[in-house]
């Protein structure tokens, strides 16, 4: 009940209208959320100064509401745009199978992926799209041009692409297909001893993929397997906990969701999983996020995988999906991911303004480590909490010197013609090499010369002192158009110091017991 004093200064109040320029201020009761809600919307649909339609207005209303939570990764979708985020957590999406992105107003190409409609036509990274159809690309955005390149399969569309040393645009007319963007896109085998699995992502066929991969290098003789999470930002959960499957023992804890009011919802593995003992090593590093710390933070807790690198990004949000009328939906946080031995994964970030600050942390200090809160695997083992998942040995990657810095830098007003430049030397020099060549002084004054015409100016003297970065870029984009993404990650091995120290460490011990044994965890 409301004060009898209180009531009496606000309707006291509500009697005198106060006038501040050219705004009218007036003080009522207090009204209730319903209330106030209809008020403003009411006054909103009859006295704002341009027209806004009913539908829209609501619309905005639920965009805000949403928006309010303070929650980064609520979303309400429209339609369309449910659409385009099914597609993308699916993996599949009837389109032409490259990926573009908006370099300065310019879409370009940069990557064609193999077997698709793209790759064969003919299309090469570094190709602008300059017309669809009838219609120019210049203007449009990158969401405009993607929309108009997707389609139902088996329909057609006409792109026109510009390429650098060809004078007039390259028309091609494509057949849209299923697109199958693959989570593993190589297994390779280190040594004839060490099988390495990259997981670029989560999506629905995922634990499939990865499943092969394991029982394809497991066939050919692998006595251990280091499995790449570095980079993957996550994807569908049921993914992850079907990888995870792979390894752990009937029973066993993978992890559990916590949410407002509700039980605890706790994820097992089930059946015999098809890589019971195999010694594993998992990678992580800042960008190592959501689904992936799901797994790695499982296999860390059952002492399952000894984690190296740096500590992952710190999502352990579940978002659900909830259905709404007309196709729309809304994407809510509703509950918390924690590992088996309790952990949280979440870690807390700032936000600046009103948005998450959504850069990683994954280069902590060790006073920083030691004074996170601490569990115990199942082995008594030392693990970290305080939110994301740290590395039980601690590698931090190589970074570039000085003049390679600079070097990058110098290039980087023209980073489009730049690559392009090194795509199209790549693709002339690939037919007429071997797995292992050698980057030659005239190979590397020869891309200097193409850089020069292409507009693209680089002291020669800092190209010189530079020439183990010029030769590292070139040899890997070689050696992936001419041998694939493996043979480039063969070559690249040596400046890959966490996969080479955990190839090291695979090397040492014949079980996972040793892997553990023959290491000194920073802890």
């Amino acid at each position: 009940m409301t004060h009898p004093f209180r009531r009496a200064a606000i309707v006291g109040v509500v009697l005198l209208p106060f006038v501040a320029g050219a705004f009218l201020v007036e003080t009522t009761q207090e009204r209730s959320g319903p209330r106030l809600f209809d008020q403003v919307l009411s006054l909103v649909s009859d006295r704002f100064v341009d027209s806004v339609g009913s539908s829209a207005l609501y619309e905005k209303a639920a965009r805000g509401l949403v928006r309010e939570l303070q929650d980064p990764y609520a979303a309400l979708y429209s339609p369309k745009e449910l659409q385009d985020f099914t597609r993308m957590t699916g993996g599949r999406y009837g389109g032409l199978g490259m990926l573009v992105e908006d370099q300065e107003g310019v879409v370009v190409v940069t990557k064609v992926y193999p077997h698709t409609p793209a790759e064969g036509a003919g299309v090469r990274e570094g190709d602008r799209i300059v017309g669809i159809e009838n219609q120019s690309a210049r203007g449009l955005k990158l969401t405009q041009v993607t929309d108009l390149l997707k389609g139902n399969p088996g329909t057609t569309v006409r792109v026109s692409f510009s390429r650098p040393g060809v004078a007039a645009p390259i028309d091609f007319t494509f057949t849209r297909a299923i697109v199958h963007i693959p989570a593993v896109p190589f297994a390779m085998m280190f040594d004839g001893k060490v099988g390495y699995i990259p997981l670029q992502q989560f999506n629905e066929t995922s634990a499939d993929e990865f499943e092969q991969a394991v029982r394809h290098l497991t066939h050919d003789g692998a006595r251990g397997i280091v499995f790449d999470l570095r980079g993957n930002g996550g994807g569908i959960v049921d993914q992850a906990i079907a990888i995870s499957n792979l390894f752990l023992r009937d029973g066993q804890q993978i992890a559990s969701v916590r949410a407002r009011g509700g039980a605890t919802q706790v994820y097992v593995a089930k059946g015999d999983p098809i890589a019971p003992t195999i010694p594993l090593v998992v990678l992580t590093d800042g960008y190592t996020a959501s689904a992936s710390e799901i797994v790695a933070g499982a296999l860390q807790d059952h002492d399952r995988a000894l984690l190296l690198g740096t500590t992952s990004f710190g999502k352990g949000l579940v978002q659900s999906l909830f259905p709404l009328d007309g196709g729309w939906a809304l994407k809510l946080t509703t509950a918390k991911w924690y590992t088996p031995s309790g952990r949280s994964i979440q870690k807390e970030r700032k936000l600046v303004d009103g948005h998450l600050v959504e850069e990683p942390d994954s280069l902590e200090s060790d006073s920083a480590r030691r004074a996170r809160p601490t569990y115990k695997s199942d082995a008594g083992r030392v693990v970290y909490g305080g939110g994301a998942i740290t590395p039980d040995i601690v590698v931090r990657p190589d970074t570039l010197d000085g003049v390679e810095q600079d070097f990058l830098k110098a290039v980087s007003p023209k980073s489009q013609e730049f690559y392009v430049t090194l795509y199209n030397y790549a693709f002339e020099l690939k037919d007429s090499v071997r797995p292992d060549f050698v980057i030659t002084p005239a190979w590397r004054g020869e891309l200097y010369r193409r850089l020069g015409a292409a507009g693209v100016t680089v002291d020669r003297s800092l190209y010189d002192h530079a020439s183990s970065e010029v030769d590292r870029i070139l040899s890997d984009r070689v050696a992936r158009l001419a041998f694939g993404d493996s043979a480039a990650k063969r070559r690249e091995l040596p400046d890959d110091v966490q996969l080479e120290r955990a190839i090291d460490i695979i090397r040492k011990g014949e079980t996972q017991a040793d892997l553990f044994a023959t290491t000194q965890p920073q802890r």
